[in-house]
């Protein structure tokens, strides 16, 4: 197939997910036949007439039935988190990414787009509209960075045209109604009085509305001769106050702002002497606080998508205006107002 052909027929890896079914539902809306792989039936799937393929992304034979007959992978699946064991964030976003590759090697699969993340360049320094050349850092944070800096690396090299062409996408700090993830956790520590500002409180971050994330993976794939073997980054393009875009987002659930604070050099050594203390005692439960989220709440971190907008096209189409209001409606109902009790 030429490469720049509609998508005919896309596989979702983790397309009951957050981001996975945004993915889903612009595919059908773009005509696309889709399937979804992952581990257990979803429910939205039939009202959509998608296919679901159940199995784990290690498992390489069921991926490769599922990919049959594909033109495009879009690979979303991955364990999130700040905190836990090293070979569970391995086996699924290093390992599991591998066996992704090889799945669409073997089935013939030309296009495979990757939902990475920004986190997979960042270290302990602020990163201030930096672009896709910065490089990895020699130190990780986490595991999920560090597993997901290795499978990103997978997937540019596995770029081999014109049996695969691949890419990369880091959206960042993705938000949006059926979030339940970011903006539930928000809440959660806010009303058990554990949130804190870190830092002066004047770091500036990217965001990415969810349906803005999703559409750029069709568009990366559509796009895949210009785009071929690179990463980029998935943002609305205009940075934000981190903490008056939290406290925001609180007052959409009814929440007081955020008051009061501790140093970053403060939050960072907590950080680091509750990571010990799990380790010694083996528990992998989050910490209320680590090294990883204290750079993250305290420094900036926000970035250049002049290159996804040069080589696909890519420009936030919902604003974030539009996206809180869109936001604030959703959580108005009744699936809403379950995700944040």
């Amino acid at each position: 197939m030429a490469i720049d052909e509609p998508i005919r027929l896309a596989v979702v890896t983790g397309g009951g997910g957050f981001l996975g079914r945004y993915i889903v539902e612009a595919l059908v809306k773009a005509g696309a036949r889709v399937r979804i792989y992952g581990r257990r039936e979803y429910s939205f799937a039939a009202e959509l007439g998608v296919e679901v393929v159940r199995g784990d992304i290690t498992d390489q034979a069921r991926l490769e039935q599922a990919f049959a007959g594909a033109d495009t992978v879009m690979h979303t699946a991955a364990i999130a988190g700040i905190w836990g064991k090293w070979q569970e964030y391995y086996a699924t976003n290093t390992i599991g990414t591998q066996r992704v590759i090889a799945a669409c090697q073997q089935a013939e699969v030309p296009r495979l787009v990757y939902t990475s993340s920004p986190s997979v360049i960042f270290g302990a320094e602020p990163q201030a509209g930096i672009d896709e050349t910065v490089a990895y850092p020699r130190k990780f944070l986490a595991p999920y960075p560090h597993t997901k800096a290795l499978a990103e690396q997978d997937v540019l090299q596995a770029h081999d045209p014109p049996r695969l062409w691949t890419c990369a996408l880091r959206p960042h700090l993705i938000w949006g109604p059926r979030d339940t993830h970011l903006f539930p956790r928000l809440v959660e520590r806010a009303r058990a009085g554990q949130l804190r500002r870190i830092g002066t409180g004047e770091n500036r971050v990217d965001t990415v509305y969810v349906e803005n994330a999703a559409i750029a993976h069709l568009q990366a794939a559509r796009g895949l001769e210009r785009c071929g073997g690179k990463a980029y980054f998935i943002t609305q393009g205009e940075p934000v106050n981190c903490w008056e875009w939290v406290n925001r987002l609180l007052g959409l659930a009814g929440e007081p702002a955020v008051r009061r604070s501790v140093s970053f050099r403060t939050a960072w050594i907590a950080g680091a002497v509750l990571e010990r203390i799990y380790r010694l005692r083996g528990k992998w439960e989050e910490p209320r606080m680590t090294r990883f989220l204290a750079a993250q709440l305290a420094l900036d971190h926000y970035y250049s998508i002049a290159a996804a907008t040069a080589d696909f096209g890519y420009e936030p189409a919902i604003s974030t205006e539009e996206g809180m209001e869109r936001y604030q409606a959703w959580l108005s109902t009744p699936e809403g107002r379950r995700s944040i009790e």
